[in-house]
């Protein structure tokens, strides 16, 4: 593959994905703020040198960055752009009024919590949009064949029997199956059936495969070794009502399995090369892009609920680190100290940049192996 290639069927896709869900997010703060009278200094898709922007009306500079991983926005007030509260005893009472640190906690917080709630706001409407107009895929579960040796013989599972709950969670389409057995990865997994008109429940234990997608990529994945009949798929449009209510639910899945993907994790039940950074993204943003603009603007919405999802994280830096710091300030009834602030926001800087530096490092020794 040449550069141009590559630039065209990755880097570009990766651009304008993660330009929306970064927008979209920093929208929320941007939004909530004004709400709540503070001054806007800067809006950033984008670290670093501005490459193009402009200011308006209001005063808030609208910009374009340099370094693609990201954005911020700048309130009045603030230190610098990780909202660090900055000195305000110098500030005259009308400064004081549109000044981010001087707002009472419960708004700070609204403001803060508004980035990563505008992100699966955002992720909702994209995923109902999809279903109302394009439709979601519905397969019956209804077993069609069963895998010689694989863990749905060994539990007993026949083409023809009907699956109607997994680990006690009751489904109505195929699909569902895909999404809920990797989360529970090779744990053992009890599957309610209807067989003859009658229920029963077995247990099995999932096996981890290597399986391979439609773009060739190999995963290790586990599976019960069941399929579906041929022919039994079709596209299922829903009314709008049924679509956001279906798009709450998507969300919740993509958010419940990230959860679940870094508890296994931690207990060492998931290997940590699964953990992708910038590089991954960037080349399932090009696979998406390949497979038809639905795919695309699904995993935008995919994106867009992990970025919410990452920034609620309890880390100083992210929203979630001033979330607790809010929290502590309420309970205690006055801020923690600045010097401690500074020293909680350094510290999590150093996390966040040794993450992405070994999420980088993965992404590289993936494309290295093959």
């Amino acid at each position: 593959m040449d550069l141009l290639s590559g630039l065209w069927t990755y880097v570009l896709p990766f651009l304008v994905i993660l330009t929306v869900v970064v927008f979209v997010h920093e929208l929320g703060h941007f939004l909530v703020a004004r709400w709540n009278g503070v001054k806007v200094e800067v809006f950033s898709v984008g670290f670093g040198r501005e490459i193009v922007g402009f200011t308006d009306r209001h005063g808030t500079r609208w910009r374009i960055s340099l370094i693609p991983l990201g954005g911020y926005v700048k309130f009045f007030g603030d230190a610098n752009e990780a909202s660090a509260p900055g000195d305000v005893s110098h500030l005259t009472d009308a400064e004081q009024k549109v000044a981010f640190p001087c707002k009472r906690v419960g708004q700070r917080a609204a403001i803060v919590f508004a980035g990563p709630a505008a992100n699966f706001v955002f992720a909702i409407l994209v995923f109902a949009a999809v279903f109302a107009t394009s439709g979601r895929p519905f397969t019956a579960p209804v077993i069609g064949t069963v895998v010689d040796g694989s863990p749905a013989q060994q539990a007993g599972l026949q083409p023809g029997d009907t699956i109607v709950a997994i680990a006690g969670i009751r489904i109505t389409r195929f699909e569902e199956i895909q999404q809920l057995v990797p989360l529970y990865g090779a744990e053992p997994m009890a599957v309610t059936l209807e067989r003859n008109g009658e229920e029963l429940t077995v247990t099995t234990h999932p096996q981890m495969r290597e399986t391979k997608d439609a773009l060739g990529n190999v995963t290790r994945m586990p599976v019960l070794g069941v399929a579906v009949g041929a022919g039994s798929s079709r596209m299922e449009r829903l009314e709008l009502h049924e679509a956001l209510g279906e798009a709450v639910m998507q969300t919740w899945r993509v958010t419940s399995g990230t959860f679940v993907a870094f508890g296994q994790m931690l207990t060492g039940k998931r290997g940590t090369e699964d953990l992708g950074g910038p590089l991954r993204i960037a080349e399932y943003s090009g696979q998406a892009a390949q497979m038809g603009l639905i795919n695309l603007v699904m995993f935008v919405a995919v994106l867009s609920v992990n970025l919410g999802l990452i920034n609620l994280f309890p880390i100083p830096v992210l929203d979630g680190g001033h979330l607790i710091l809010y929290a502590f300030e309420a309970l205690r009834g006055r801020p923690l100290g600045d010097t401690a602030q500074q020293i909680g926001l350094k510290i999590g800087l150093m996390l966040l940049l040794g993450v992405m530096i070994f999420t980088t490092w993965n992404d590289i020794l993936r494309f290295v192996r093959g």
